[in-house]
């Protein structure tokens, strides 16, 4: 064994190391950097294994005044390295820590092999070790895989060539191929792809039977009726105004006499209940609740209409447009004592209430949630439930991987369309997994939900445009693992994401970042033992990663390997290309694609 000096000082975080002189440095400083590993005598024939975080020098002076060079190390101890006859392994923590005096020993490559060899619950390879590429890394994928993961890492340090490389490893894709091309695997991987960029990742050849379910806003069917309160209320009503309880009181009371009448045969329907009904015929009961004048004839009371026609008050006749009288008492009506009515109207009060909901119906962007459509043009009811569904967890026709394109659906419906699918999934996810328990058996359809971007959804903010979503992705994060959903959360700026959610991460794959509050952020996250080493994460390389967590056996700087094919966005030209590519704008399409389809931008993009 290479000694090299020996410990001077020990503490559970920290180990002080001497080297031995200037000639020991020299003969191996390329085993004496940041980052690489030694291995120190603890006085029980094992050893610990430590990782290098300082190296300090300074010129102090003999009994003869001669100045001689003095190095220290600062190591941080991660486990042990214990030897039983012929055979060594490697155990997290550091049952004896070494006391001065202790020597010090360069790791060998049968203890590099000891720590990264592939066991049988080591079986996922993740990458190989940074600064050496002949010394592959190993993590336990059911722990990976199987528990929360954030990926996290400033714009360009390679967040989305990681998760493509590792979704892609877990599909079995290599170099474009797949592996699992006669095999269909149960597990399902489904991404919010923010930018339009995940689905070039996963297009391979076809006889690679690898069929991409890639849905995007023109593909993408969730009904309105799937909505919850929340959701509903964030969507169509307005919480500032003056009359807001009004608004919700009515709008509740439709949405639930609506459901009945269409879903005579359940029972118990209330306001969450996911069933349908026609948002056209509440939209008319408002209106008419808007415009409420009445008459009395013949001892009973009818809507004063503009027409004449006797129609009796009563709730199913509000769901159809009645054009009422503009003032009572006026015109045609005034002989039959046209009135405001005393019985549910509330004569002009709901009119912006009114104006929002004509103009959410007849916003064309919206069709996906507001107007979706069947192949035969029909629309989804609640007997749809499971076609619905299936667009996301379509594992028995379709591939494993879902890229929900979100690059086309508007701002201000965003977090909505998160939050219902997350909750679908999970609903999903719960449901089955009792129906398992039931009936004895394991939770077969393991579930990974990819949230890209995930500050811009479900941020550490209270504001109320991302409840529904930031509601929906905690409860995963709190309660999904037992019922086989998992989270991977991916953000440039983990400092504003949800604090609930990546305190809820059992691993984390750091790559470089450069934000001074985004890196102290991720130091509060991880263990103590890793503050070290986490100095390094502003100067990481591109695809250099720091990995910690349950699913690794010490925390490692790891190089992970670029994904195949990358993934990119379709619509974005590259510098080389747009350098030699001019073209002049053609300032008439795009204004007039933006009359057609005007987008708004929040404070917070602007």
């Amino acid at each position: 064994m290479n000694k090299i000096g020996y410990v001077v000082a020990s503490a559970p975080a920290k180990i002080i190391i001497e080297i031995d002189g200037l000639e020991i440095l020299e003969k191996n400083k390329n085993e004496l950097q940041i980052g690489k590993f030694l291995k120190i005598a603890d006085g029980n024939h094992n050893y610990a294994v430590a990782t290098i975080n300082n190296i300090n020098s300074a010129q102090v002076s003999d009994k003869d005044e001669k100045l001689h060079w003095r190095f220290t190390l600062e190591a941080t101890p991660l486990g042990a390295l214990l030897y039983n006859g012929a055979n060594t392994s490697f155990t997290r923590g550091t049952p004896v820590l070494p006391v001065p005096t202790e020597p010090v020993f360069i790791f060998n490559k049968e203890d590099i092999k000891a720590v990264f060899s592939k066991t049988s619950s080591l079986d996922f390879k993740i990458g190989h070790l940074a600064g050496n590429s002949l010394v592959p890394i190993f993590i336990d994928g059911n722990k990976f895989f199987g528990k929360h993961v954030g990926v996290v890492g400033s714009t360009g340090a390679g967040k989305s060539c990681t998760v493509a490389s590792l979704l892609q490893n877990a599909m079995g894709i290599s170099n474009a191929k797949n592996s699992h091309a006669n095999a269909q695997k149960n597990s399902h991987v489904i991404i919010f792809d923010i930018h339009a960029e995940y689905a070039a990742a996963f297009k391979i050849a076809d006889e690679e039977k690898f069929n991409l379910n890639l849905l995007d806003v023109d593909k993408l069917k969730i009904p309105y009726w799937l909505m919850n309160a929340e959701e509903l209320e964030t969507i169509f009503i307005e919480t500032g105004e003056q009359n807001s309880h009004n608004q919700i009181s009515q709008f509740k009371k439709a949405v639930i006499a609506n459901k009945e009448k269409y879903n005579p045969k359940l029972q118990k329907i209330n306001y969450d209940t996911p069933a349908y009904f026609s948002i056209k015929e509440v939209y008319n009961y408002i209106k008419n609740k808007n415009n409420f004048t009445s008459y009395e004839k013949n001892s009973k009371t009818y809507f004063a209409s503009i027409d004449l026609k006797d129609i009796e008050i009563s709730e199913e006749n509000l769901w159809h447009p009645i054009a009422f009288e503009a003032s009572s008492g006026n015109g045609s009506n005034k002989s039959l004592n046209a009135k405001v009515s005393k019985e549910g109207g509330f004569n002009g009060e709901f009119d912006r209430f009114v104006s929002r909901l004509e103009t959410r119906l007849a916003d064309k962007r919206l069709n996906f949630l507001l107007d979706p459509k069947k192949d035969n043009d029909l629309s989804f009811k609640t007997d749809d439930f499971e076609k619905i569904l299936q667009q996301f967890i379509g594992y028995i026709d379709k591939s494993n991987v879902t890229v929900i394109d979100l690059s086309g659906v508007p701002f201000e419906v965003l977090s909505i369309t998160i939050s219902l699918i997350s909750r679908l999934i999970f609903d999903f996810a719960f449901h089955y997994s009792k129906i398992c328990h039931a009936q004895n058996r394991t939770n077969d359809i393991p579930l990974m939900l990819v949230c890209e971007e995930a500050h811009n959804y479900i941020p550490q903010n209270s504001s109320a445009d991302y409840n529904s979503s930031k509601k929906s992705i905690e409860r995963i994060a709190k309660e999904g693992r037992k019922y086989g959903l998992s989270l991977m959360v991916v953000s440039q700026r983990p400092s504003e994401v949800s604090d609930t959610i990546f305190s809820q991460c059992s691993n984390f794959v750091t790559l470089r970042l450069t934000n001074k509050f985004d890196q102290s952020y991720i130091r509060g996250l991880l263990p103590d033992s890793s503050s070290q080493i986490l100095e390094l994460l502003p100067v990481l390389g591109q695809g250099e990663a720091y990995v910690v967590g349950d699913a690794t056996l010490m925390p490692s700087l790891v190089q992970l390997p670029p994904p195949n094919p990358e993934p990119k966005s379709a619509t974005i030209k590259t510098f080389a290309e747009w350098s030699k590519d001019w073209k002049n704008i053609n300032f008439n399409d795009v204004i007039q694609r933006w009359h057609k389809e005007p987008e708004s931008l929040n404070d917070d993009e602007l």
